[in-house]
């Protein structure tokens, strides 16, 4: 019956919602930064997208990898293990933290490839300073998201929420001053934006840990943490999990900063019009992603106590709950995918109105193609959570290689191309990779659960 699943709406959605308002957080960073770079011009608004596209890349590896301790904090948690708890946290965020430098270091190396990417130069000549201040906020953001997954798997979601948006806050004020250079601060420009990022985001580090050493149940994780004290053991089973974790991210994130490089061969303001259409699908994708979280959370605990009918029942919940908020979300898009472009750029700056007026018109017709994929999204990212909740992680990495590079990338780059759709046809070889994605990891899901319950009942007789 659908209220076996519709009953379970309620709950999900509140277990849910801090990791959605956090997530959006995240990406509201992104909002402001746009919105307020959108403003000195098309240039700027397509520096910071080729910059970005570096650092999502990035993001991608390093958060991908730090979902692998959630899974591991709810089963310990559900099973009332907390030296199995601590020992999964503490070397999650030891693994978390040498990744973050790691990261830090490719970026300052990857950043000549800009010149060899057949992007616009006054864009290059602009995103370089940007992206040395962004790459390094890595570090800060990459250590937080250990400490984030690990709240979340003790399902206290709402911490890592309150962390987010003091962030935001800072991150507005800052960029406000530094952008434009109000009361007596210096006008940096793009330069600005990176600079409150940075900030912001070790400051949301440091408020989110100090938050966990003042509530009952987190504080003995979070304190006397003898981070070089390691067992090859744990760390062998975070990489077995965390590494796969972070291939799916990135394949995915990865076909989006094609997009990104891809609409860059088409000009500044096509890149600047896909960089619009990125950051408003991301804002919706990031809803997707806390109910993502929330399925790994509870198929976690289920099967920490080997109940896999009421695993599959709940993962359902989860599933239907994201169908419908994606059909609102689409319905969104498509109402208003003629105003949404308007809030990025200056449609009154007489000196640049033509190039604005382009990318306008080219963001809006995009935007269709994002309300579509809206479905298709939200299947394959709470699919995916299930999937990381039961630890079964290499099966979705193929597939998640197979859906976006063998099949949506080849789409995109042929439909892409300027006698073709231009960047609209970029936006549908996403659309269909995505759709791809969706289909094969709901049947990998499908299988693995009957299977599971077939084992289960075959013991009990």
């Amino acid at each position: 019956m659908l209220s076996d699943y519709t009953k379970e709406f309620k709950y999900n959605f509140k277990l849910a919602s801090p990791v959605m308002l956090g997530m959006l957080g995240h990406t509201f960073v992104s909002l402001v930064d746009n919105i307020m770079v959108g403003q000195l011009g098309t240039a700027e608004l397509a520096a910071v997208s080729l910059g970005n596209s570096f650092i999502f890349i990035a993001m991608s590896l390093g958060i991908g990898f730090s979902t692998a301790i959630t899974p591991l904090i709810a089963e310990a948690d559900s099973g009332n293990d907390f030296e199995k708890g601590k020992s999964s946290f503490k070397h999650g965020l030891f693994l978390c933290t040498i990744l973050s430098f790691a990261l830090f270091g490719l970026i300052l190396l990857a950043k000549p490839l800009m010149h060899l990417m057949k992007q616009p130069e006054e864009v290059v000549t602009l995103a370089i300073p940007y992206l040395d201040l962004v790459a390094f906020s890595l570090v800060p953001l990459i250590i937080f998201q250990g400490f984030k997954q690990f709240s979340d798997g003790l399902s206290m979601t709402k911490y890592p929420m309150y962390a987010t948006i003091l962030a935001n806050v800072i991150n507005v004020i800052l960029n406000y001053l530094l952008i434009f250079g109000k009361f007596g601060f210096p006008q940096m420009g793009i330069v600005g934006a990176a600079v409150g990022t940075l900030a912001s985001r070790f400051i949301m580090l440091f408020f989110l840990w100090w938050m966990l050493t003042q509530k009952e149940k987190s504080k003995a994780y979070v304190t006397n943490i003898k981070l070089f004290v390691l067992e090859s053991k744990m760390i062998k089973k975070l990489l077995n999990l965390g590494f796969p974790s972070a291939m799916q991210m990135f394949f995915e994130v990865a076909i989006f900063t094609a997009a990104i490089w891809l609409s860059g061969t088409l000009g500044k303001n096509h890149q600047a019009a896909n960089q619009i259409v990125l950051n408003l699908s991301s804002m919706t994708f990031m809803v997707a992603i806390g109910l993502s979280v929330t399925a790994m959370i509870r198929v976690g605990n289920q099967k920490g106590l080997q109940n896999f009918k009421e695993l599959r029942r709940i993962a359902f919940s989860i599933f239907l709950l994201g169908l419908g908020l994606a059909f609102v979300f689409a319905l969104f898009f498509l109402a208003f995918h003629n105003l949404l472009p308007n809030m990025y750029l200056n449609l009154d700056d007489v000196n640049n109105f033509t190039d604005n007026s382009e990318v306008v018109k080219i963001a809006s017709k995009i935007l269709l193609v994002a309300a579509i994929f809206q479905l298709s999204d939200s299947i394959q990212v709470t699919v995916l959570g299930a999937l990381r909740g039961l630890q079964d992680v290499k099966i979705p990495t193929l597939i998640t290689f197979i859906a976006y590079w063998l099949i949506g990338f080849p789409i995109s780059y042929f439909l892409g191309k300027e006698e073709v759709y231009a960047s609209f046809g970029i936006w549908i070889g996403l659309l269909v990779g995505l759709t791809s994605a969706a289909i094969m990891l709901y049947i990998r899901f499908n299988y693995l659960t009957k299977k599971l319950i077939r084992i289960g009942e075959f013991k009990i007789s």
